[in-house]
């Protein structure tokens, strides 16, 4: 999708459309999660605070994102894909690989389907999409990212290796800056010298993963679509707050608040975890993990609660507190094995009936009192959201 939380708000108000507008969280501490691309020529960038935006764009407005909106939009869109192929990987909340190998014979060819489904997106909800077909989902995420905004490209194999001979090496989606500073080390600058190396030295400095960049600097990759995704390795949940916690009891009610989502989580989609980890940040962004290994599986609140406030015991917090995270791992799926103590089974029986009441009333109309002085800090949504599975979360305005 193009630009796509600021087109979605720029489709449901007009007085938006042709305007630099930037879409950003309810909170104090917000920073901008996408602009429009009248917002993009002014430089306005994702992950800019407020401030530096304003400096950049003095006119630039301000659009308070809708997550139902987008998650809502996006489920629609998986309908469309869906006309075309059963294979479709939702790989985030604004984008999607279609397998077509086995379909397009019935719908006049891959450019069709892509124009196709542009079409119907701009029918149906306004918004521009930009499609790139390729032989792999390597060269097709490429295709699309050089097509943008609006475009259709279609890269056949016999033009893979003249795209990638020049290409920088940040351009191809899987090399960030750091893994581009050290294959720069060695000469290699472009996808096609990544794609000439010999696979000897790429080995001794990268391992394995050596012979995995050279097939990519060769416009090669053999990843399947994920269209029916594996067992999670963990489920975790994380809050920035609107302003720092130094108090005890304002951390550990949020520790709580944190072990109740990722304890939700777990039992809605049946599984138990083994290990709990506790992320904490601070001001200066400074940032520090830290897990126990639970003595058996568990997805019970208060279990991942207790053993997240065992960690928190065991540091020594140096600054106040920006941003906190819970998470389970080590997972495996909830046999439902009938517990052998009475109190274990009423705690089972006392969280299976507040999910339930939060299930059909509503997000935390259930909470446990340690919490009841706290407000809930703005949600903003992950872009690795999806319309279905253990990622799919509720979302409200």
């Amino acid at each position: 999708m193009d630009a796509y939380f600021a087109s979605v708000e720029q489709q449901a108000n007009p007085k938006l459309r042709g305007k630099p507008i930037a879409v950003i969280g309810s909170g104090g501490r917000t920073v901008i999660t996408t602009r429009s691309y009248e917002a993009r020529k002014y430089g306005i960038k994702t992950g800019m605070n407020v401030y530096e935006a304003k400096k950049v764009c003095p006119h630039l407005i301000f659009v308070v994102g809708d997550n139902e909106k987008y998650t809502h939009t996006c489920k629609e869109l998986q309908k469309i894909y869906l006309q075309f192929t059963p294979d479709v990987e939702a790989y985030s909340i604004d984008e999607a690989f279609l397998d077509i190998t086995t379909t397009h014979h019935l719908f006049k060819g891959p450019e069709v389907i892509g124009q196709s489904i542009k079409d119907q997106i701009k029918k149906l909800f306004g918004i521009t999409c930009t499609a790139g077909i390729a032989p792999n989902i390597l060269i097709a995420k490429l295709a699309s990212d050089i097509a943008k905004p609006d475009g259709l490209k279609w890269v056949k194999p016999e033009e893979i290796e003249p795209l990638l001979r020049n290409l920088p090496l940040q351009e191809l989606w899987g090399i960030g800056s750091g893994l581009a500073e050290k294959l720069e080390a060695f000469g290699i600058k472009t996808c096609g010298e990544l794609g000439r190396a010999p696979v000897s030295l790429l080995r001794n400095k990268f391992g394995i993963m050596g012979e995995h960049l050279k097939a990519m600097g060769m416009g090669q990759c053999s990843r399947p679509l994920s269209v029916h995704p594996g067992d999670p390795k963990s489920i975790g949940h994380s809050m920035t707050f609107p302003k720092d916690l130094s108090e005890r009891k304002d951390i550990e009610a949020e520790m709580l608040k944190l072990s109740e989502m990722v304890g939700r989580r777990a039992r809605r989609y049946g599984f138990i975890g083994k290990k709990v980890t506790l992320i904490v940040r601070y001001p200066d962004f400074e940032t520090f993990s830290k897990q126990t290994t639970l003595y058996d599986y568990t997805n019970s609140t208060h279990e991942i609660y207790k053993n997240a406030l065992g960690i928190l015991n065991s540091i020594r917090l140096e600054k106040n507190v920006r941003l906190i995270g819970v998470s389970l791992s080590s997972l495996l799926r909830d046999s439902g094995q009938m517990l052998l103590f009475e109190e274990q089974r009423k705690e089972k029986a006392l969280l299976q009936a507040i999910d339930a009441v939060n299930d059909r009333y509503g997000d935390f109309k259930l909470i446990w009192a340690s919490y009841l002085e706290q407000t809930e800090p703005p949600r903003v949504i992950s872009p690795a959201w999806k319309p279905s599975g253990i990622r799919h979360i509720n979302v409200k305005r």
